[in-house]
């Protein structure tokens, strides 16, 4: 209430006219261990100058200066200036995300092109103008499956990132799925488990690289689920997918990932970019806004907002999701992106991030108390075991202007993950083995 601009007097009317005593009766209807009641620690007000010198104070606390070697779902690839440019421009910046018909020509035709692009990048039939991030693009495709199938056996690797596993758990709650887990084995899914898991299951999900780094094998997932009605959904990391066959080469129904890679800064974990293709037999059912190209009357090419099948447009109660809108600044980033690499540049950038993630990978193979913990099929991202406390060799490269971190899923304080993009050059690699072998 403090953050409502009315008086005193006017919140005394509004609540009055409310039928409502106070405020502590207005939200007498969340239990009271959820209520917070006492202070929460953020200060007493400050002028906007305090505000200002506050915030200045914060942000130096940041490191930002620091050579990037983290990854785990986002990561550190370097973005032509022309992209800050193009997408800093009055016209896009300060545009809404398509919404109603009268969107403009020049907003639906970048949307098409986006989608263009990672249906050639995933090798998919159709694409929707992007969805929130990773993570809810993983939950519409189980929903779509759930749709499809009409069964509500969800298998998945263990392997998925782990925050992929948390909100799809979060998201399927009210749809009495029963989720499986693939087990690992070695650093990968364990795909011989799933013939005999597959029956009743709507839909199979692949992280490839997985959480650990390692390309996983989308098309023997495919021969292992037989002739079941059950959809595979292949995840990726849309810079991969320039090295990697692509999912529908593989027999994967649907295609999502994170597309934050694509032209998009890090931003301390966020916005991101969420993207998912599928066949075309899928296209609707699928979530969120599929921009479709045409002509007029006069045979000139236009561009509309072809299928909308949400619960806020005509289908209601058959909604196929709730998405209400798009990352359409990050897709047009997306979008000016992969047109200024193209096919070969963007490959050429995995190549160079492969070779880089390589040569990093021996020098620390080589170093006393460190080791890698599975075999070398990364792309750009690989897990080091050390004999140190990891987070103490994180403080060290830190402290050193090198970042680097533990894995979320470490319990034990003895693993690393590395992530090495094309930005990495070979002094700040060597660099990283000096601060990795200073460490006692």
């Amino acid at each position: 209430m403090h953050y409502i601009p009315t008086t005193e007097a006017e919140e005394k009317d509004i609540l009055k006219q409310s039928g409502i005593e106070n405020f502590d009766e207005l939200i007498s209807v969340i239990s009271s261990h959820l209520q917070i009641r006492e202070k929460i620690g953020i200060g007493y007000p400050l002028s906007e100058i305090d505000i200002e010198e506050e915030l200045k104070t914060l942000s130096a606390i940041n490191q930002s200066d620091n050579v990037c070697f983290i990854g785990g779902g986002i990561y550190d690839h370097f973005i032509p200036k022309a992209v800050d440019f193009l997408a800093g421009r009055s016209e896009f910046y300060t545009a809404y995300s398509p919404y109603q018909a009268e969107v403009s020509q020049g907003t639906l035709q970048y949307l098409y092109e986006f989608q263009s692009m990672i249906c050639e990048l995933s090798g998919m039939d159709i694409a929707n103008a992007s969805l929130y991030d990773g993570a809810t693009a993983i939950s519409e495709a189980c929903s779509l499956a759930l749709s499809v199938t009409r069964k509500n056996k969800i298998i998945y690797s263990s392997l998925l990132h782990p925050h992929y596993i948390n909100v799809l758990k979060t998201c399927l709650k009210g749809f009495q799925a029963e989720l499986i887990a693939l087990e690992e084995n070695d650093g990968r899914s364990n795909l011989d488990t799933l013939s005999s898991q597959i029956e009743k299951a709507a839909i199979v999900l692949i992280q490839s690289p997985n959480t650990y780094g390692l390309v996983e094998d989308w098309g023997l997932a495919k021969a292992k689920m037989g002739d079941a009605n059950a959809l595979l959904v292949a995840i990726a990391d849309p810079h991969s997918l320039s090295l990697l066959k692509s999912p529908g080469a593989c027999g994967a129904d649907i295609y999502v990932g994170e597309g934050q890679s694509l032209g998009n800064a890090m931003n301390y974990g966020g916005p991101l970019l969420g993207l998912m293709a599928a066949k075309d037999k899928y296209k609707r059912k699928m979530p969120g806004r599929i921009i479709g190209k045409t002509v007029d009357k006069n045979n000139i090419p236009g561009y509309v907002l072809t299928l909308q099948t949400r619960e806020q447009h005509i289908r209601r109660e058959k909604a196929t999701s709730n998405i209400c809108t798009n990352q359409g600044l990050l897709a047009l980033r997306a979008t000016i992106y992969m047109a200024l690499m193209g096919k070969n540049g963007l490959s050429k950038a995995a190549q160079i991030a492969y070779q880089n993630a390589q040569y990093a990978a021996n020098l620390i193979n080589e170093l006393d108390c460190y080791s890698l913990k599975y075999n070398r099929g990364f792309l750009k991202e690989f897990i080091v075991e050390t004999g140190h406390s990891a987070q103490q060799v994180v403080e060290v490269c830190y402290k050193n202007g090198i970042t680097v971190q533990q894995p979320e899923y470490d319990s034990t304080d003895t693993l690393i993950q590395i992530a090495v993009t094309e930005k990495r050059n070979k002094r700040q690699i060597d660099t990283l083995i000096e601060c990795l072998s200073s460490v006692k």
